[in-house]
């Protein structure tokens, strides 16, 4: 690997631009088709519901493989990672009604300005809690 890409990928906060970029279209892509296919059976916030799960574990890989390199002690960091993810998911379940109930916007439109919120401080929280490096985890080579 060249010194410039070496030195691009050494640089933690780039990878989770990178991959955070993929990890929002993919979490807001696969809300946008459930949307399409199922919004006339299913509530938006059931498909906010279903989007979250299949997001949350599609993240937490891309996360912990490529972005903090950790490895060890997966199923503790899976539940801290989820404990971030449902502070956001929190906020979702609440913003997502608001602005689209009260403020009249389009459900997709609404759900793009909620995402583009939680961006900066789940990085923040990630970094500080999901994949906290301590003993029990070191970086891949």
């Amino acid at each position: 690997m060249g010194s410039i890409t070496k030195r691009f990928w050494g640089n933690e906060k780039i990878r989770y631009l990178f991959v955070g970029l993929y990890n929002t279209a993919f979490g807001y892509g696969f809300f946008a088709v459930i949307w399409f296919f199922l919004h006339h059976d299913l509530h938006y916030v059931w498909l906010l519901i279903i989007s979250h799960f299949v997001s949350v574990i599609n993240a937490y890989l891309g996360y912990r493989i490529y972005v903090f390199r950790v490895k060890g002690r997966w199923l503790k960091e899976f539940f801290r990672f989820n404990m971030v993810y449902l502070g956001a998911f929190g906020f979702n379940l609440i913003a997502l009604p608001l602005l689209v109930e009260r403020l009249n916007l389009h459900t997709l439109i609404a759900q793009a300005i909620i995402v583009s919120i939680t961006v900066i401080s789940s990085y923040i929280l990630h970094r500080r809690f999901s994949f906290k490096k301590n003993g029990a985890q070191s970086k891949l080579s």
